[in-house]
Order: C-alpha cells, then sequence, then structure tokens
C-alpha cells in the first residue's frame, strides 16, 4: 500500500471514533497504528507490503493491549453506578400497620405490598426506612 493510503485510513478511523462511533478507543488504536505505518512507509524506501500490514497488525494490538484499558478510563471516567432497587428510599404509612400485617403503598409510580420487619405496630403517617425487598412485598422498618 502507499502511505498516503495508511495515513488516509488511519484519519477516517480516528475520525469515525472521535465523531461518530463509541468504540472505546480500539478505532483509536488502530487509526494511529495505520498513521504510524504510514508514516514509516515513507520514511523507508522499499518498505514492503507485507512487512506493512504485519508492522500495522503488532503496533494496533500491542497498543491496544497495553495503554487503551489506561487512557479510556482516564479519559471518560468512570461512570457511576446506579441503583434501581427501592432499598434505602422512604416511605409514609397511609394506614397504621401491625406487625405481619401488610398494606399497600405508592412507590416510584407503582403500588407495593408493604410489611413491618419490627414487632411493634406503626402508626399511620409513620415515616419507615425499606430494608430489603422479597419478591413484590417491601420489608419495611421505623426510620428512627
Amino acid at each position: 500500500m502507499t502511505w498516503w493510503a495508511w495515513i488516509i485510513g488511519g484519519a477516517i478511523l480516528l475520525g469515525a471514533e472521535l465523531a461518530f462511533v463509541d468504540a472505546q478507543f480500539y478505532l483509536v488504536f488502530l487509526g494511529t497504528a495505520a498513521i504510524v505505518v504510514g508514516i514509516a512507509a515513507v520514511s523507508i524506501s522499499g518498505f514492503p507490503v507485507a512487512a506493512q500490514w504485519l508492522a500495522f497488525s503488532v503496533l494496533a494490538i500491542v497498543s491496544m493491549v497495553t495503554f487503551r484499558k489506561r487512557i479510556y478510563d482516564r479519559l471518560r471516567g468512570r461512570t457511576p453506578q446506579v441503583s434501581t432497587s427501592p432499598v434505602g428510599s422512604v416511605l409514609v404509612l397511609p394506614k397504621p400497620l401491625a406487625p405481619g400485617e401488610t398494606c399497600q403503598v405508592e412507590h416510584g409510580g407503582t403500588f407495593w405490598t408493604v410489611q413491618s420487619e419490627g414487632a411493634a405496630p406503626l402508626a399511620a403517617g409513620t415515616r419507615v426506612r425499606i430494608a430489603r425487598v422479597e419478591g413484590l412485598t417491601l420489608l419495611v422498618r421505623t426510620d428512627a
């Protein structure tokens, strides 16, 4: 391949990664390897095509394995964990709740069955915290 084909191909790969596709930096290393091979093809006269492809393959694989994770984590950062569990949320009981008894409470736009974990009865209007979820039942305890 000619040197300019390597450089153009590398620029297209870099541009695709940075502008259109989030390939987690794989295309960045492929594009960089192609540009380096293009520069080597200009610098070394008579650089055989098979050697160019070999150099491209080795550069791309070694750079990806060695640097990709560190560079990607540094530039993109860690994404925060998203919790979809209702555990830890606070509810207000609409009616009194005796031990072992259940009631319906709206939480997150859905009605849930709520049961007290404690031994004492809970009055209506009591703020409770969701301790755990068993199936479709929220087990709650007093917030205090």
